[in-house]
């Protein structure tokens, strides 16, 4: 196996319940190379470079898989204390990896270029079509029951019957496209639906094709998969003259929202930015970017322990069928680390 592994330190209260903060399980970050790297083993390599977050217990266990998509032209690694909380509280979390501007097969692409020096491409930005972004998508999905169980700590087990798929951007938009089936559809049954501050594109009327909204309400049939919506109240506002708002009104969080079905949450948090789910520190001058380009909160850490929080307890609710947890943020009853400016639930 071809990674690189960094530890975190066990939570002292094992028995922590607090979804907000780390889960009682130490996590390990796996760096999976992809396809030429993994020619003299037989492990079966996966289609993209991947970040895998998962608990590295000595005891071990069965965990559900959450799969994680970045937002547009982001690194993967500006995800990676979002992907610990989450697998702290026993999932094992899949982020394909970003990659940098570049030319890649005679169009535009959007690379990494590794510590080898190598090139994958994930995201296509030749023009504003995301059908590559789907179909990287599915070929991940259908990697994980041929290659998942090789590259994870050998005591830990990947759960593929409870999959659920989430998305920051315009990864939420990749996200719930390929849930419905646009394009392709996913190899294996997805479980659950997340929504990070999901982007359909520039405005209505300039979605990147192909469209995801319809703007029929409730027009999403997902044959009763659960979805979690979750946006930031800044989202929608300019930085400044010279960009776009990071997620413009009329094609994101809350037209998503509207057209769920039932079961279908949604939390519009006040006061922070569409990238504030990211690091602390993102690192290198794309990094820096993330600072400039959207209006952000004082701090990032409330709104990414927030996200955090929130999806281990949707993913309690409907995959681990354990309810406590969301209907207690729903109700108030929970501690917070943010103020909401609206919490929807479509549960009929």
């Amino acid at each position: 196996m071809s990674s690189s592994t960094s530890f975190s330190s066990p939570d002292t209260l094992a028995n922590r319940t607090n979804v907000f903060d780390n889960g009682s399980y130490p996590t390990a970050l796996l760096r999976i190379k992809a396809e030429s790297h993994f020619n003299n083993t037989k492990t079966i390599p996966p289609p993209k470079p991947l970040l895998i977050g998962t608990p590295s217990c000595l005891k071990g266990g069965e965990f559900p898989v959450l799969l994680m998509l970045h937002g547009y032209v982001l690194y993967n690694d500006f995800y990676s204390q979002l992907i610990h909380h989450v697998a702290s509280h026993g999932f094992v979390v899949i982020a394909p990896q970003a990659m940098r501007l570049g030319v890649y097969g005679g169009k535009f692409a959007v690379q990494l270029e590794d510590g080898d020096g190598d090139l994958a491409m994930l995201y296509s930005v030749a023009g504003p079509d995301s059908r590559d972004e789907i179909e990287a998508t599915a070929a991940v999905i259908n990697w994980l029951s041929e290659g998942l169980k090789d590259v994870l700590p050998s005591n830990v087990q990947p759960n593929l019957h409870k999959l659920a798929l989430s998305g920051h951007s315009r990864g939420g938009k990749v996200a719930f496209a390929l849930a419905l089936n646009k394009i392709t559809a996913s190899p294996l049954k997805i479980s659950a639906l997340i929504g990070i501050d999901p982007v359909d594109g520039m405005g209505k009327g300039n979605q990147t094709p192909p469209p995801v909204l319809t703007y029929v309400p409730q027009s999403f049939d997902l044959n009763g998969m659960p979805v979690l919506v979750i946006g930031s109240g800044f989202g929608e506002i300019k930085k400044n003259p010279l960009f776009p708002p990071c997620a413009p009104k009329g094609v994101n969080h809350e037209n998503f929202f509207e057209e769920c079905q039932s079961p279908a949450w949604y939390f519009l948090v006040k006061d922070y930015g569409h990238l504030d789910v990211l690091d602390d520190d993102t690192k290198g001058v794309r990094g820096i970017t993330t600072y400039c380009l959207c209006k952000n909160g004082k701090c990032r850490e409330p709104m990414r322990k927030f996200v955090g929080g929130v999806i281990v307890a949707f993913l309690d609710a409907y995959i681990q069928g354990d309810d406590t947890k969301l209907n207690s943020i729903r109700d108030h009853d929970e501690t917070v680390p943010v103020v909401f400016d609206k919490v929807d639930v479509r549960n009929f």
